[in-house]
């Protein structure tokens, strides 16, 4: 990724080098770092704000109240992780996360689940279905509040940066359940012998 992001800036450098432009792309470089500063500090505030509302909420119960939601669905997602398992308890906890999205609270969570699961595994190095379908879970998790994309859109100035809510939902939600197909039909196809 570094080479790409060194290759682009050499690009637009050569390019504004050679129409004769590269006032324009410092005053352009400028100018975006400048904004990117007054959104990073408006993110910084929202962020504060929000994440204070999610962790009242869980003061409140709420990712109690989550996870006991998600854990019966998790059961059946998971059949073959036991469910006294500290693996389901991490991932009860990882999908809760994701659910308010805390995203940040969700990835050690989602790390301690691995190394659970690990523990289940009978070919170590290998994933496991198991890990397999978290990861998958993990990477679309559904969200019903979507902190990070409201407070970027309220640090780009949105008048309503919160009516996403329910296009992140669905959208969440859609990528949710094409993971967890994904999954379970590619572990399906792995498994299958040869002819």
């Amino acid at each position: 990724m570094g080479a790409l992001w060194t290759f682009l800036l050499a690009a637009a450098v050569a390019v504004a080098a050679a129409r004769g432009r590269v006032a324009d792309l410092t005053g352009a470089a400028a100018d975006a770092a400048g904004r990117a500063v007054t959104v990073a500090i408006g993110l910084v505030g929202m962020m504060t704000l929000w994440l204070g509302l999610l962790r009242v909420a869980e003061e409140a119960g709420l990712v109690a109240l989550a996870a006991r939601a998600v854990r019966p669905v998790l059961r059946r997602l998971f059949p073959e992780v036991p469910p006294d398992h500290p693996a389901m308890g991490a991932m009860v906890l990882n999908v809760s996360a994701n659910l308010l999205g805390l995203g940040n609270a969700a990835t050690p969570f989602g790390i301690r689940a691995m190394q659970a699961l690990e523990e289940l595994n009978p070919r170590p190095g290998t994933a496991t279905d198991a890990q397999a379908l978290l990861a998958a879970l993990n990477s679309a998790s559904i969200q019903l509040v979507p902190a990070s994309v409201i407070a970027l859109r309220a640090g780009a100035g949105s008048r309503a940066p919160a009516e996403i809510l329910g296009a992140t939902l669905v959208a969440s939600a859609a990528g949710a359940v094409v993971a967890v197909v994904a999954s379970r039909v590619l572990a399906r196809v792995l498994r299958r012998p040869g002819p």
